[in-house]
Formats: C-alpha cells, sequence, structure tokens
C-alpha cells in the first residue's frame, strides 16, 4: 500500500524545506555557458563544472553533429553484442594516449566507471583504503565489493590514530591504514584528484611513495582535474609527475571535456581487459551515444592543439581567488577552480549561506549554497566555480558582487 510511505515521504520533505535542505532545481531557458538564462533572466554562471567552456562551444556541437550523421543516434545496444563502433575504439586509443596509460575502457559515466571498478578486483583478503572526502560514486562502488576497508583522514598521509575534533571520531591517517592492511593480497588506494567540494588537491607525490612502500595498487578519480590541471592538462597525475605510478584512472566526460555524460577507466592494460569481462555497469549498459563520442574526441583534439583554454582558466583562479582572499573571505586554499566560500565562523550557518546565494542571484550571478548533509555540519558554503569561457569583465562582476553581498550580510567588513 503507498499510503503509509507516502505519508511518511511527505512529512520528511517538509522536514527537509523546514531545515533549509530541501533542493529546489532552477530552470534554464538556455545553452550551457558562462551566460544563461534562469527563470527568464540573464545571468553570469559561476556554479557549472564547465571548466574550459565547451559544452556549447561550436567545434564541440560541430562534432556531434557529425558523429550522429555518420553512426546515428544510439547503439541500441551493450558493447559485446553488437555496440561497438570503430568511433568507440579510436577514442579509447585517444584517451589512452593523452592520459598516458596502457589501455582505456568507455562508460556511460564516471559514476558507473566508479561502480564498475571495485568488485571484479577486490574479494574478502583483499584491502580496499580510500579518502574520507572521496566522492560518492567512490563510496558506492566500494559498497558493491567484498573487500576489507579503511577510511583514511582526509590528505592525511601520516602514521597515526587520533581523535578528528571536526567529527569527534578516531581517525587514522593513510600509512596507519596500510600498516594495518599489509597482510592482505591486494591493496588498492582510492583516491579524488581533485575534491569537488573543497577544491584540494590529493597528495599523489605521497600517495605514491606510499603505495610502493607497502604494495599496493593507485586508484585515481580525476574528474575534476582531466583536460585542464597538469602542464598539458592531463590531470593531476601529470600536475604531480607521476603519470607512470597510477594505476587506474576513472574520469569523466561530463565536465571539461564537452559537459554531456560518459566516462571510462583507464590504466594498465591487463586491467582493463579484465573489466571487459567483468565490469557489469559496462556489460549491462548501452554503448556510449556516437554524438557524445564525437564530441569526447574534439575535446581531446581542442586540448592538445593549444594551451590557451589551460591559460584562460589558470589566470580567471587566480584573480578570482586573489581578490577573494584580499576581500576577507574565508576560502580553502588550492589552485584549482572550485573555490569554496566558507561560511564555518557565522551562526546559523546554512541559512546564511542560502541568504548570500540567493542575493547574489540579485546581482546576476548564478551561484549554489551548499550545507549538510552534502558536506559535513558547520562547513556551509557556496561553491565558486571558474570556467576558460569566463570573460575579464563576467569575473570581474563576479568579484564585486560578492564583495557588495558580503558588506551587506555582514560577512566581510
Amino acid at each position: 500500500m503507498y499510503g503509509s510511505i507516502k505519508d511518511y515521504l511527505k512529512s520528511e520533505i517538509e522536514t527537509l524545506k523546514e531545515e533549509k535542505l530541501y533542493k529546489t532545481e532552477r530552470r534554464i531557458d538556455s545553452a550551457q555557458s558562462s551566460e544563461i538564462t534562469v527563470n527568464g533572466k540573464q545571468v553570469l554562471n559561476f556554479c557549472a563544472n564547465n571548466y574550459l567552456g565547451l559544452s556549447s562551444h561550436p567545434r564541440i556541437v560541430e562534432a556531434a553533429h557529425k558523429e550522429m550523421d555518420k553512426r546515428g543516434y544510439g547503439l541500441s545496444s551493450v558493447r559485446f553484442i553488437c555496440g561497438t563502433q570503430d568511433s568507440h575504439l579510436a577514442l579509447e586509443e585517444k584517451i589512452s594516449k593523452f592520459l598516458g596509460t596502457e589501455s582505456t575502457i568507455l562508460f556511460s559515466s564516471c559514476f558507473d566507471a566508479n561502480g564498475a571498478f571495485f568488485e571484479p578486483f577486490f574479494g574478502p583478503e583483499d584491502a580496499i583504503i580510500t579518502d574520507a572526502l572521496n566522492h560518492a560514486s567512490i563510496i558506492d562502488g566500494i559498497r558493491l565489493s567484498k573487500a576489507q576497508r579503511w577510511i583514511y583522514k582526509h590528505s592525511d598521509m601520516r602514521d597515526v590514530e587520533e581523535l578528528d575534533e571536526a567529527t569527534g571520531k578516531t581517525a587514522k591517517g593513510l600509512e596507519k591504514c596500510l600498516q594495518e592492511a599489509k597482510d592482505c593480497r591486494f591493496k588498492v588506494i582510492a583516491t579524488d584528484g581533485a575534491f569537488s567540494m573543497d577544491g584540494d588537491i590529493a597528495k599523489l607525490k605521497e600517495i605514491c611513495d606510499l603505495a610502493d612502500k607497502y604494495d599496493a595498487l593507485v586508484m585515481v578519480d580525476d574528474s575534476h582535474a582531466t583536460g585542464f590541471m597538469g602542464k598539458t592538462g592531463r590531470g593531476t597525475h601529470e600536475q604531480f609527475d607521476v603519470m607512470d605510478r597510477v594505476d587506474i584512472i576513472t574520469t569523466t566526460f561530463g565536465k571539461a571535456l564537452g559537459g554531456a555524460s560518459g566516462g571510462c577507466i583507464s590504466g594498465r592494460k591487463e586491467m582493463i581487459e579484465w573489466l571487459r569481462n567483468k565490469g557489469r555497469p559496462y556489460l549491462f549498459s548501452n554503448s556510449l551515444a556516437p554524438a557524445v563520442v564525437g564530441a569526447t574526441s574534439e575535446a581531446i583534439d581542442m586540448i592538445t592543439e593549444s594551451t590557451a583554454l589551460l591559460d584562460q582558466i589558470r589566470k580567471n583562479t587566480k584573480r578570482f581567488r586573489d581578490d577573494l582572499n584580499a576581500a576577507g573571505f574565508d576560502i580553502i586554499e588550492s589552485i584549482h577552480p572550485i573555490v569554496p566560500i566558507m561560511f564555518r565562523n557565522f551562526d546559523d550557518s546554512a541559512k546564511l549561506a542560502v541568504k548570500f546565494a540567493d542575493k547574489m542571484l540579485e546581482e546576476g550571478i548564478y551561484v549554489i549554497a551548499f550545507s549538510f548533509p552534502v558536506v559535513p555540519k558547520k562547513m556551509d558554503r557556496i561553491r565558486v566555480q571558474l570556467s576558460a569561457g569566463h570573460t575579464d569583465e563576467q569575473v570581474t562582476k563576479a568579484i564585486e558582487a560578492f564583495i557588495k553581498v558580503g558588506k551587506e550580510l555582514n560577512v566581510i567588513k
């Protein structure tokens, strides 16, 4: 009977609304870009993962059309039956070359890629060691495996076990977890390359060093880095000069690489071959759509042809971070275009963050407030995301609006 669960859900939804945790979806009446139309109003968009400004770029759109003209709208099949086209194979080869890996396998999303990775490789005699702030898709992928699990305090590389003041719970460093897991058959360290809520970057050099010391694999979800982090945009493994030391990279095509959908696992040849035979989201999901394949391939071409987009996003990021720091905002330090403006030192910080975001929209700047359970309690924030698509004038307008609203709400002096 639906009646009892209906009443329960209605009550819980009302509770979410009362606690200011209910997620509303604002309607966009335009293509995704640095400037969009939200509920009929033109605003500047500072909350998309459109890092290189390619989501509606003419070259990307044209490439998607061309691939659809050549290979159709969809495959109506999984890869191993009759869903593998020549363009799928060409994209996998191009990604491997781009990332500096041995082989690549495509997925419908990076969420599916992370869901596919752990279960085929790691059983009860194995160990998965994961950063406390890893993405939900890594967490869900780990849950599908029967492996033993260790969670290490975010970016803590030490051989320690101590009280975490933020959570009130005992937390361990990565090396402590590796020591405890030393007798397991296989060990893998799983981490985001760049963390989506804080905008900080994993300590990949130290992680690889510890992996070598304890005979562990390294798996990196580089969704918020592929295409723009590192000297030539290969990702965090290029940023830290460990391109030959990371065993598995999962990433998305839905952010910097065109912003639509799709993802992949790229890495050691034998592991990719095993996933083609054992990765359930791969075996039981339709092949990646031709339009996404064509557009993603074009995005990689654009990145490898020129560093102009990389130069622009770095310029925009540095300027925005420098100016908001100078204005007195509480910002988590990094070089990443994810810039969290924190409200952790204020009473009723969740409501303040929502009010701040609403006032920013009145100023023509579209940003979103994040509160528990998306982020820990009392770590409420507005997450700004810079793009190579933002002009100097648009960045200036955003900075001026943040300072104006910050002073109005007594967030800064």
